[in-house]
């Protein structure tokens, strides 16, 4: 019985989901790209996912092209239909696999906006200490920028992840992949004075919690949460830029990679399995020191 393009989406999707262990987020965004091709073969009544040519595939890709998708959109539709054919020709659900000699479009990679340190300085300092909700913002503040942690992973930091004695955490990311990360003297202070008198007024009595970030019920701060929170203090710091956690991430890697640090180094602490990923950083390096030469040089 032929294998529909609809049951080899589902497949594909659960393998995701359940071997790879991926978020729901980016389950989702692959299913969503699929389903368009899905629905661009019923269109032209193919169903049989075995039947499916490199030409086929082509001609999505065209036509994607002419509704003015742009090239980093129609990369993500290939990346996807790549990586479930990729999976059908490892199950043997096929024999070829129709997108292996297909090149991905070719566009400019957007540099990462990032802050100056005198705008983290800012706004690492706008939420005070004096009260148990400042010091909870500014210790995830400090953790953030002294890490360079995904959001999602900050929120989900638990008591076992942190050894404040010898400066580290442990992240889990994308596809629960484990790292070890460094934490700066400052971030350890912030989080012990934290641990000491904050967050003990966020449990209610007689409760126990081992997540290290809790909303004033005693819950685990969400991401959305978390974004309020850190806008909040962006405009409280008088910072004009469009602020969100990701920021201070970029802001932690640019900062290492213009003072030096080895793009490996940078590589493993931010979790990013391809160095290319990374090496955006270096072009944010490169463009920093443009404009110091542009703006002190007598004859720039």
């Amino acid at each position: 019985m032929p294998l529909t393009i609809d049951l080899a989406i589902q497949q594909f999707l659960d393998h995701l989901r359940v071997e790879r262990e991926l978020s729901v987020a980016t389950v989702a965004a692959y299913g969503q790209d699929l389903a368009a091709f899905a629905c661009f073969l019923a269109n032209r009544g193919q169903d049989d996912v075995a039947q499916v040519r490199a030409l086929d595939v082509l001609e999505y890709l065209a036509k994607l092209t002419d509704g003015r998708l742009s090239p980093r959109s129609q990369a993500r539709a290939l990346i996807a239909l790549r990586q479930m054919f990729k999976f059908l020709h490892a199950e043997h659900l096929r024999d070829t696999d129709p997108t292996e000699e297909i090149e991905l479009p070719r566009f400019g990679r957007k540099l990462p906006v990032f802050l100056s340190v005198d705008e983290v300085d800012r706004l690492l300092a706008a939420p005070g200490r004096a009260s148990p909700r400042g010091l909870r913002d500014t210790a995830m503040l400090e953790t953030l920028y002294a890490t360079g942690l995904r959001v999602s992973e900050l929120v989900k930091l638990r008591m076992a992840d942190l050894n404040l004695e010898a400066g580290y955490l442990v992240a889990f990311g994308k596809g629960k992949k484990q790292r070890i990360v460094p934490l700066g003297e400052a971030a350890v202070a912030t989080l012990r004075s934290y641990f000491e008198t904050a967050r003990p007024r966020f449990l209610p009595a007689g409760s126990r919690s081992d997540v290290v970030f809790l909303t004033r019920l005693g819950r685990r701060m969400t991401r959305q949460g978390f974004w309020k929170i850190i806008d909040a203090h962006a405009r409280a710091a008088g910072i004009r830029k469009h602020i969100s956690p990701h920021k201070l991430r970029h802001s932690f890697a640019t900062h290492l990679v213009e003072r030096g640090a080895d793009l490996r180094a940078v590589q493993a602490m931010l979790g990013h399995a391809d160095i290319g990923t990374t090496e955006i950083y270096t072009h944010l390096s490169r463009a920093h020191l443009r404009s110091v030469y542009d703006k002190f040089h007598p004859r720039a």
